[in-house]
């Protein structure tokens, strides 16, 4: 099997990342900052926020709650505020998953598609 060089990993997503990958406004990013203490990025010299996964998690946890459950803010923060982190946890593997799922519908294409040649 021929080599395959790994992707690079990124550490650090700016604000614009992270709100195109949950398709929102990086400004409801911020604010979901100021509503939820759980969402705490670090920031440069500059004040650019830089989101790890961990937060991206807590994100990916808080969007959940709000947008596709339909919590209001305050249920939300009492959702998080309560301790339920296996609804996180859940979150956190249902993410996990499609990425397992993605990695192996690929495989199977190239496996195909080297086949057929």
């Amino acid at each position: 099997m021929p080599y395959k060089e790994r992707e690079i990993e990124k550490k650090y997503f700016s604000i614009g990342e992270v709100a195109e990958q949950f398709k929102v406004a990086a400004s409801l990013i911020r604010y979901w900052e100021g509503e939820f203490d759980i969402i705490r990025p670090k920031k440069d010299k500059k004040g650019n926020r830089r989101y790890t996964k961990d937060d991206i998690q807590k994100i990916r946890y808080v969007y959940h709650l709000v947008k596709e459950k339909g919590y209001t803010l305050q249920g939300a923060q009492e959702v998080i505020a309560a301790g339920k982190k296996q609804g996180f946890d859940k979150v956190a593997a249902v993410q996990k998953l499609q990425e397992i799922k993605d990695f192996l519908i690929n495989l199977k294409h190239e496996l195909k598609t080297r086949s057929d040649s």
